[in-house]
């Protein structure tokens, strides 16, 4: 229970590593608030986890996109569990298409979700973390593919290549308020959303080729969020940390294991 006390706003949080996020945190202390656009039943039952545990949670149907309406649940987030220590910004959207022919609506509802509202999500919450003088946690997870330009994933790559940007800008503009600001990058993680572009013969099979030789789990992604708040880990930020099962390493990294 290292974060008794606290109050964390976790984004996306219906599903795949919110969801993991979310209860790990609650696990260690915290009361939630749950952001999220889809799986409402889902995110019902996750508030209803967390509270079984005697933490507090609210649930927070709102379009991460909408930046009046980030604000807004930032403001009642702090009105209602008395603060704002812990961010997570996990919400994101991806439509897949080569951007030469891709339905821009689409290109830049992915823009949209995954850069401006993990923007709007981290301006808000240091906001209030600046005016409690208090510190504060932020945890932006973002992608390998701010790193690897993976095609037909344009929009994506960018909206991740940025985030990470933001969050070392972010990181250091805020430290002097002790307010740390850390990058997960996960590996390619079971969740619902992979669903929308896999079927599950095709990530199984995907899954047996990986470096490790299976997806990585949501609860592995919270895990590591959880470490970086940590007061424990007091003296890390604007640092990336990465949990992908080896999943970037170059393709020459197998030279001399007898693979080829």
């Amino acid at each position: 229970m290292k974060l008794q006390g606290q109050v964390a706003l976790v984004t996306g949080a219906s599903a795949g590593i919110g969801k993991a996020a979310a209860l790990a945190l609650a696990q260690q202390g915290t009361d939630v608030a749950l952001n999220y656009f889809s799986y409402h039943e889902d995110a019902k039952a996750l508030a209803e986890q967390i509270q079984a545990l005697g933490r507090r949670a609210l649930l927070f149907p709102v379009d991460i996109a909408d930046q009046a309406a980030v604000e807004k649940m930032v403001v009642q987030t702090v009105a209602e569990l008395g603060g704002l220590d812990i961010l997570v910004s996990n919400a994101a959207y991806s439509d897949r298409e080569s951007f030469y022919k891709a339905d821009m609506t689409g290109f830049r509802r992915t823009i949209d979700v995954s850069m401006w509202g993990a923007f709007y999500a981290v301006r808000a919450a240091a906001v209030r973390m600046i005016e409690q003088r208090r510190g504060g946690n932020i945890v932006v997870v973002s992608s390998p593919h701010a790193r690897i330009p993976f095609p037909s994933a344009m929009a994506y790559n960018m909206a991740k290549a940025a985030l990470d940007q933001m969050a070392k800008t972010a990181a250091l503009e805020l430290i002097k308020d002790r307010i740390r600001v850390n990058i997960v990058h996960p590996g390619w993680t079971d969740t619902p959303g992979e669903r929308k572009f896999f079927t599950e013969e095709v990530l199984q099979r995907a899954a047996a080729s990986l470096p490790w030789g299976r997806l990585c789990r949501p609860e592995e992604i919270a895990r590591g969020i959880v470490f970086l708040v940590d007061p424990e880990s007091d003296y890390i930020t604007g640092s990336t940390l990465s949990i992908d099962g080896g999943t970037v390493l170059p393709w020459w990294s197998k030279r001399g294991t007898g693979e080829f």
